[in-house]
């Protein structure tokens, strides 16, 4: 599924936190959106998740543009997985109850079976459906965060700091099983990030965001070859250089 953004700009009250924001995905592709707190990164997420239905611009996939209000069955191609697993599931459910959700609210068959494949490709027992968030690990949680988002079978996966809350080795489990899954179901992703080596590590454009502005685009092989143009993804560049090379 393609998708593009045009001129999105968003306002909370008087302060425009989103000015004018424009860039495209293809089908299958990954786009990574870096950018520091209060950058306006998450809150183009949320509009294209139709979290926020007060924007202005065009939100378009596969050519179709997205009204502020979405149908239901925009929810079935398009899914969001937050920064937070143990906060965005809920603590008194099962992981059964928490997956069976959405297939429920779509009418959806053989949901059991649904639920035993979305855990294997997760890569979670089985058992660990009928646990509770609190009993899984932070990494164990985000598999279940993916694996609701998964079940709907979409074709859109917004990613917003899938990794930021988990400990630096389970960050690269995270990561890799989200590059597997893109390539698996032909998925396409966007994903926002503070941190330009989890974005460049996922995927392949990647857009810089300051101050609610788009003020640079590049591939993340460009980027990694230090061909950055903007002075701001070059100081995010050099932070994350430094912060990889060894003491």
């Amino acid at each position: 599924m393609t998708i593009e953004i045009e001129n999105l700009r968003i306002r909370f009250g008087e302060r425009e936190v989103v000015k004018g924001v424009s860039f495209d995905v293809e089908g299958g592709d990954s786009f990574g959106i870096v950018g520091e707190s209060g950058s306006g990164k998450s809150t183009v997420l949320r509009a294209m998740a139709g979290l926020n239905q007060d924007w202005q611009g065009r939100i378009s996939f596969s050519g179709e543009d997205a009204p502020q209000k979405r149908p239901p069955a925009f929810f079935r191609k398009v899914q969001m997985v937050f920064q937070d697993p143990y906060g965005s599931l809920h603590p008194r459910q099962t992981i059964d109850r928490i997956l069976s959700e959405l297939p429920l609210v779509h009418k959806m068959d053989r949901i059991d079976d649904r639920i035993a494949k979305v855990l294997s490709d997760v890569a979670l027992p089985q058992n660990a459906r009928f646990r509770y968030p609190h009993q899984l690990s932070g990494g164990q949680r985000q598999r279940v965060a993916i694996a609701r988002a998964l079940i709907a079978e979409p074709q859109v996966l917004l990613l917003d700091e899938p990794t930021s809350a988990l400990d630096v080795s389970v960050q690269a489990e995270i990561l890799n099983l989200l590059a597997d899954l893109r390539v698996e179901r032909k998925l396409t992703y966007v994903m926002v990030s503070h941190n330009l080596s989890v974005i460049s590590h996922l995927c392949s454009r990647v857009g810089v965001m300051v101050d609610g502005q788009m003020v640079e685009q590049l591939t993340a092989e460009d980027l990694r070859l230090g061909k950055a143009v903007h002075p701001h993804t070059q100081d995010l560049r050099r932070l994350a250089v430094e912060l990889e090379e060894p003491v």
